[in-house]
């Protein structure tokens, strides 16, 4: 009986672990492309003019147009639910689009909010607001991009400027994430910001591992 019992565990446990793993929509998996290749942002402007690329880095992008309400209180609530959290991942960076009309606010705005939290990896970038069109239209969402280059919606793109999100069957395809929405922040986009810093590390350690042999 105790045998049996024990090849019973041992033939249902495999099975068990693989169906809870499987059962996550998006947990223990990559986070799906949706889009590929979106345009590069090295053409836009930053405060001093130093070059800022989503190539080599994993970026959270929001464009969020000229009024500062918007950019205070969408940015507070990234910051608080999201971004704080993986300040510490070398290749992490939060990248806000804004139209040339908005720098002087947005730097007055960074210079406060840095009182009060880590801003060293927002990255501001300006342009005309046709090249901002331009962009987003790269990205291929469904949401509209308003005439001042706005949306409350938020973007995943990895270090192959692959736009990242949900393509779940039960449910709309997710290309962003409403920055307005905290439970949306706290709960879909801070899972999958986790998957694709997990698929990252993960790819490091083997990579590691394999250089590691080959030496």
């Amino acid at each position: 009986m105790k045998k049996f019992f024990v090849l019973t565990i041992l033939f249902a446990l495999p099975i068990v672990t693989y169906l809870f793993f499987a059962s996550g929509k998006n947990n223990f998996a990559k986070l799906p492309i949706l889009t590929k290749k979106v345009s590069e942002i090295s053409s836009l402007h930053s405060f001093k003019d130093d070059s800022i690329s989503f190539a080599n880095h994993i970026s959270v992008v929001a464009f969020f147009g000229d009024n500062l309400d918007n950019l205070k209180g969408n940015t507070f609530n990234l910051d608080k639910k999201i971004l704080e959290k993986y300040y510490g991942f070398k290749d992490f960076q939060f990248v806000i689009v804004l139209p040339e009309k908005a720098r002087s606010n947005a730097k007055d705005f960074k210079n406060a909010f840095d009182k009060i939290t880590n801003a060293d990896k927002w990255k501001f970038v300006f342009g005309d607001v046709e090249d901002i069109e331009m962009l987003y239209q790269s990205f291929k969402a469904p949401y509209k991009l308003s005439e001042t280059g706005y949306t409350p919606y938020v973007f995943i793109v990895d270090k192959d400027r692959n736009l990242r999100g949900r393509d779940d069957s039960d449910e709309l395809e997710v290309y962003g994430y409403d920055s307005r929405d905290i439970a949306e922040l706290t709960n879909k986009m801070n899972d999958d910001v986790k998957i694709i810093l997990a698929e990252y590390r993960l790819a490091l350690k083997k990579n590691n591992a394999e250089n590691s042999i080959d030496k």
